[in-house]
């Protein structure tokens, strides 16, 4: 039995680690060729080779190095088929906004929000002309739901990134691009084990939330990007695609 998204061209950003690099393996297995962008030059590398990929630095908030991601895509590959945007940042320094000061704000817009706008404006020609494309954007289940934790421009950039999914997905769903929204709960990546290690009292309370009584691992959000990005989704586009662990339909989490 071929892949589910055999012969496909992938791009993958933040593909170093956590759920871009589960992603990145699991498109992988399943026949993708993939364009890693990253800013890991230690790590991007060999990360690409041992997927049969190409690695492409890439400062996803720079317009000439995503135009480059992406223009190498298709000159290697011949097409761009898949666009999982999930590069994104999480700072201790982005709190309340009593706290978080304005460069620490527009930080994380940059990386979280701006840097999705870049890579759909740069995907979406492509996928235009040869009218098909799968574009997957991570935002997060607080973009949906108030975070316990205040991470002000963090949870504001996720929401963004939702709202500019759901319109991309109406705009072009008749060209055959599907645009959709990608929203975890906690997952156990760097970024997590980052928080538990610096504050495991703001951690914990997340975990408290999740009905599941876990984070999720990042292979489970790979098989929901594997699921976006193949023709078993075929007719979901504008979604809100909640991997959270029931997170945003509890009430009362039961201990």
């Amino acid at each position: 039995m071929a892949g589910r998204v055999e012969g496909r061209v992938a791009v993958v950003t933040g593909g170093c680690s956590g759920i871009g690099l589960a992603s990145v393996r699991r498109l992988a297995a399943e026949g993708a060729h993939l364009v890693v962008g990253d800013v890991d030059d230690v790590r991007g590398p060999g990360v690409a080779e041992s997927v049969g990929g190409v690695y492409v630095r890439t400062d996803v908030t720079s317009k000439t190095d995503v135009d480059a991601l992406f223009a190498t895509a298709y000159e290697r590959f011949g097409s761009v088929d898949i666009a999982f945007n999930n590069a994104g940042i999480s700072p201790p320094e982005d709190d309340s906004i009593l706290t978080t000061d304005l460069d620490s704000w527009r930080r994380v817009q940059e990386v979280n929000l701006t840097s999705v706008y870049l890579c759909c404006k740069a995907a979406l020609p492509y996928m235009l002309e040869q009218h098909r494309g799968s574009i997957i954007n991570t935002a997060s289940f607080v973009a949906v739901m108030g975070a316990a934790t205040s991470q002000i421009s963090y949870s504001a950039s996720k929401g963004g990134v939702l709202t500019m999914s759901r319109e991309l997905g109406v705009q072009f769903a008749r060209e055959g691009v599907r645009v959709n929204a990608l929203c975890p709960g906690p997952v156990n990546t760097p970024l997590l084990q980052e928080l538990f290690a610096s504050d495991p009292e703001r951690a914990a309370r997340r975990l408290v939330h999740i009905p599941m009584g876990r984070f999720a691992e990042p292979e489970e959000l790979a098989n929901a990007v594997l699921f976006l990005a193949s023709d078993e989704s075929s007719f979901i586009t504008a979604n809100t695609f909640l991997v959270d662990g029931g997170i945003s339909g509890a009430y009362v989490t039961p201990l």
